[in-house]
């Protein structure tokens, strides 16, 4: 068995429906929209006189499928840059039977062994601190990320075991790296803007296991 996974697609705004819409075309019961923002700097949207790139990040439960990878490659364009990027995350554990079976209505590919080339970096840091966190990033070979909004529990928590206060409004940070640029990656954002700076900022990674649009790496994700 395949198993699932955790689809993760980012695209401009304006083609978050349109991509929802092709992900339900392919038997997808659940797509979940989250609004984003793209991450290049001030100083180059102020050169390009653009505003804050507005992203979609779509989010869907799926059984195991290359091939549904390899589609949506081909029929969202994912391969031109600009268009987006899509990735999967293994998924371990579905609670419950009746939720897996409505998650995963058709059968999953066989999980095949390869080489892992990617991951995606998880940034958590306080509201307004994202410019920080991704300069420190690129300066470690990042290409980009995009940013949730989010409001962050657990202040009392923070302050008993890591003697800080933690802001409630965070800011949810992606980046998707090469599997060698995770660590200098990761380092350079807690060396700069980690825990017990103004940024506060808690960094994890997760394995991608397929992925479409390696061009985006090229620039913003």
């Amino acid at each position: 068995m395949g198993g699932a996974d955790l689809m993760i697609t980012i695209t401009d705004r304006s083609r978050g429906g349109e991509f929802a819409a092709w992900f339900q075309s392919q038997g997808v019961p659940l797509v979940l929209t989250l609004l984003g923002q793209g991450t290049a700097t001030t100083e180059i949207l102020d050169f390009l006189g653009l505003e804050a790139t507005e992203k979609a990040v779509l989010l869907c439960v799926t059984p195991h499928s290359p091939r549904l990878v390899r589609r949506a490659a081909k029929e969202l364009w994912l391969d031109i840059p600009g268009r987006g990027i899509l990735m999967t995350v293994p998924v371990s554990t579905i609670g419950g039977a009746a939720a897996r079976d409505y998650l995963l209505q058709q059968e999953a590919e066989e999980r095949m062994e390869r080489e892992q080339t990617h991951e995606l970096i998880v940034v958590i840091t306080n509201q307004g601190c994202t410019d920080k966190v991704m300069d420190a990033a690129r300066a470690a070979g990042a290409t980009g990320g995009t940013s949730i909004h989010a409001k962050g529990t657990g202040a009392e928590l923070a302050r008993r075991f890591l003697g800080v206060s933690i802001a409630a409004e965070r800011e949810l940070i992606f980046i998707l790296a090469r599997k060698e640029d995770r660590s200098p990656i990761m380092k350079a954002v807690m060396s700069q803007a980690g825990i017990h700076s103004a940024a506060q900022s808690l960094a994890f990674s997760l394995p991608v296991s397929d992925i479409a649009g390696l061009r985006q790496l090229d620039g913003e994700n």
